[in-house]
């Protein structure tokens, strides 16, 4: 009876041993050397491959020497048998870590980018093929890792001895493990990274000592998409995220507003979609509830399955924008509300005015949640390390729904002024004299059920403002 399908993990995180069916009869056999539907419901990752490989060692005791490369293996052999040996090569507790297995036409190992992978063939005319999901490039050099395949430390038992063995110069060469620099991970790409948003993900990631790209518009320019399409090695990014968005609400209604937040928005971001689909890489993108027109009753929330109905040019852009991220198999579009972050943000306005002693008018029939970027970045950056399911996430701090008036009240209380100066109007009666005005969604409470279930809980705003405030 042949194997049944089945996926075993290792002591090395990530590196999977597959027991593979193969079928025989007096022709000889036959094996489904990578079938994607299968494998993936077996345990394997989706992780893409691009390029196939095969290597052909003409005598048994062929050693093909320990590398770590900046993208993921699948491995089997096509005939023969080998001894397969893998070295964590990857910074963090299994730096080291050594797996060893026998291998032939009915067994397979996926190798994750990091990992060290080398091999010995047990017998003459051995096939050992491997698929990879990037294309090699000189630009990727400093993302390799070599060990020497003699190291006193991790001390691999080789069938045969490597005194016996066929090895090339360069692999008897190759460093010890101590003189090994551990492999970091790959790196996230964070677009608009000189936004509130962006400033909280740098500063989360730069906590976390997690890899990462920060660009802002100066370096990548949604807008022009020309300029930085074949900017990157898209392959070797962990993914992206999208911070970067053209938000000047009323201004969009202008036609220059309304060109720049198209290209913006919607066409920059259908660009970036189409790199990280290609890539095989997430997209993380960042909307928001103007893609909804607020008619929903006081009371009731928008799930993440709702409707798209944009009042404004700003929302329709960003709809759009969603759309295009849609396409893209890996995403997390993370819609929010009313952002407050380090920068110019509504708090800080009401901070300044009760400090000069101006009493405000403050729209009071618009209803929400405010979000406060330390929690919008922690929830995108959780779902990127938990690996959550793809698709959209409604993100804004728990708690109460109130008005733009509420919260400028509670800043002025807050600060040590009354909140009596705050004076409650209704959105016609602030932008009476307002020579371009976009519509507002009257009601922009969005179900945070979904992040939530995700293992994400964001903090009640009323706690996130006194922790801001403070």
């Amino acid at each position: 009876m042949p194997k049944e399908l089945a996926v075993r993990s290792t002591e090395i995180p990530g590196l999977l041993i597959i027991d593979m069916p193969q079928h025989g009869d007096n022709r000889g056999w036959f094996k489904e050397n990578w079938q994607r539907e299968k494998m993936l419901a077996a345990g394997l990752p989706d992780f893409g491959p691009v390029q196939n490989n095969i290597s052909f060692n003409a005598t048994a005791g062929t050693t093909r020497g320990i590398h770590a490369e900046p993208w993921d293996k699948y491995v089997s052999v096509a005939s023969g048998r080998i001894f397969g040996a893998w070295v964590d090569l990857r910074a963090g507790d299994s730096f080291g870590k050594v797996v060893t297995v026998e291998l032939g036409p009915d067994t397979a190992v996926f190798v994750p980018r990091g990992v060290g992978n080398s091999f010995q063939t047990l017998e003459d005319n051995t096939a050992y093929t491997y698929l990879v999901n990037d294309h090699w490039s000189a630009d990727a050099q400093g993302d390799y890792s070599f060990l020497n395949l003699a190291d006193e430390t991790v001390a691999i038992d080789w069938p045969i001895s490597l005194e016996r063995a066929e090895l090339s110069e360069k692999d008897k060469n190759h460093p010890r493990l101590d003189q090994v620099e551990p492999l970091a991970p790959a790196p996230l790409l964070v677009v608009g990274a000189n936004g509130q948003l962006g400033r909280e993900l740098v500063k989360q990631l730069d906590a976390a000592g997690t890899p990462y790209i920060a660009v802002d518009r100066s370096q990548l320019d949604l807008t022009q998409p020309e300029t930085w399409q074949e900017a990157y090695r898209w392959r070797s990014l962990r993914g992206i995220i999208n911070a970067a968005a053209y938000t000047a609400v009323d201004q969009a209604e202008t036609p220059e507003g309304r060109a720049e937040a198209w290209a913006s928005n919607a066409t920059g971001v259908a660009a970036l979609a189409r790199v990280a689909d290609e890539a095989g890489i997430p997209l993380v993108h960042v909307s928001t509830d103007y893609v909804f027109d607020g008619s929903l009753p006081l009371g009731q929330e928008y799930p993440v399955d709702a409707l798209l109905a944009p009042l404004g040019v700003y929302g329709q852009s960003k709809a759009a924008g969603e759309l295009a991220a849609r396409s893209v198999a890996r995403h997390y579009i993370v819609r929010t509300s009313w952002v407050m972050g380090d920068g110019k943000n509504f708090i800080e306005i009401m901070k300044s005015l009760a400090e000069k002693g101006v009493d405000p008018k403050v729209v009071a029939d618009q209803y929400g949640r405010p979000t406060f970027t330390q929690d919008l970045a922690a929830a995108i950056l959780h779902l990127l390390e938990q690996g959550s399911a793809y698709g959209t996430y409604h993100v804004s701090n728990t708690g109460d729904v109130v008005t733009w008036a509420d919260i400028a009240q509670a800043v002025f209380e807050a600060t040590g002024h009354s909140a009596d100066r705050v004076s409650p109007v209704t959105t016609a009666e602030y932008f009476a004299a307002a020579e371009t005005f976009s519509p507002r969604p009257t009601n922009s409470a969005m179900d945070l059920s979904k992040i939530i279930e995700a293992g994400f809980t964001p903090r009640d705003h009323r706690e996130a403002m006194a922790a801001y405030l403070a």
